[in-house]
């Protein structure tokens, strides 16, 4: 495992998928139907995820495509303003459409609605991946959404192999979305073949159980694939935290103890977190704690790019809040 962690110390990384425009109530607490006043950010899990490491300390670009209108060239833009590399973003004409969420900062009764028609990030190719060089990245990020639909789905995939040939590590997550797929059957295959290429894992119960055909069998996925072919696997459980699979260990960890806002952009701080630590050179144990760190800062606050911590940030949370009492190691049985 320390040789993949030492790949990452140059803290370049390629994250691969989406870039959408996000809404919310500007008022916290406020609904959808009943909001006189939203706010707009930089929506998508890999573009958070992206604009998460570049808040840390890392260099981040993304590869996706954007429509060729106002939303598109807006997603561009927040891309630059949050020190995103947009080289590898590229417009697509005609009726291809950004990503649009609108959610609530609100735990109870909350709403997430999400527009996926016609998805312009689904509409990667393999030139767009082969104009990449991936020399210059020391590792890349993918988000499961990429492999939904072709032609990103080929073209993940090939970007996977090229990361592999290039010596990079291929670091997943899984961030099934269900109205993405044309099936549930189509996504397991397609989702499980991922990650049977993928060098870092990272997921929730639902999602594992998922990949495995049932919600039961989660546990038991996430640990083959750490047998089998993934050097770390972290299985998320939300307020019951994480199990981490390396070195032919398990690490069971909790979550900090924060009054959170919003039940959205927890996953991508996490992750956004985790790799950012993991590239520092810190120890596995630590980056899962930060990455929860980070994920506890974003549910307490509104938005999700806008939300995630720079490094100041984190270092302040971390030395007010005391970490999660457990963590158990055991032999992986």
């Amino acid at each position: 495992m320390q040789a993949l962690v030492n790949k990452l110390s140059g803290k370049r990384f390629l994250v691969m998928g989406r870039v959408g425009m996000d809404l919310f109530p500007t008022l916290v607490g406020g609904a959808v139907e009943d909001a006189t006043d939203m706010t707009v950010a930089m929506g998508g899990s890999s573009a958070n995820i992206a604009a998460g490491l570049v808040k840390l300390g890392c260099k981040a670009a993304l590869l996706t495509r954007v429509s060729d209108d106002a939303v598109g060239r807006y997603c561009v833009n927040q891309l630059h303003r949050y020190g995103v590399d947009a080289d590898h973003v590229t417009p697509i004409a005609g009726e291809f459409r950004n990503s649009l969420a609108l959610y609530e900062t609100r735990i109870e009764g909350h709403q997430s609605v999400i527009y996926r028609n016609g998805a312009a990030d689904f509409e990667m190719t393999v030139q767009n991946v082969n104009a990449v060089d991936f020399s210059q990245f020391d590792a890349l990020i993918t988000a499961g959404t990429v492999f939904a639909a072709e032609p990103s789905r080929s073209a993940a995939f090939h970007a996977f192999n090229l990361a592999r040939m290039a010596g990079l590590p291929v670091i997943f997550d899984v961030d099934y979305r269900p109205y993405s797929w044309p099936s549930p059957e189509v996504a397991e295959d397609i989702l499980s073949r991922a990650g049977a290429l993928s060098d870092i894992i990272v997921a929730n119960d639902e999602e594992f159980g998922f990949m495995a055909g049932g919600i039961d069998k989660g546990m038991a996925k996430a640990r083959a694939l750490a047998a089998s072919s993934a050097e770390i696997v972290v299985y998320k459980m939300g307020p019951m935290g994480a199990i981490t699979f390396a070195n032919g260990e398990e690490t069971r960890s909790g979550v900090f103890k924060v009054t959170p806002l919003k039940p959205t952009g927890a996953g991508d701080s996490f992750m956004a977190g985790f790799l950012a630590a993991l590239a520092e050179g810190r120890p596995l144990d630590e980056a899962v704690l930060r990455g929860s760190a980070c994920a506890a800062i974003v549910v307490a606050r509104p938005g999700c790019a806008p939300a995630m911590p720079i490094t100041e940030e984190l270092r302040a949370f971390l030395a007010a809040n005391p970490a999660p009492d457990t963590v158990l190691h055991s032999p992986k049985g």
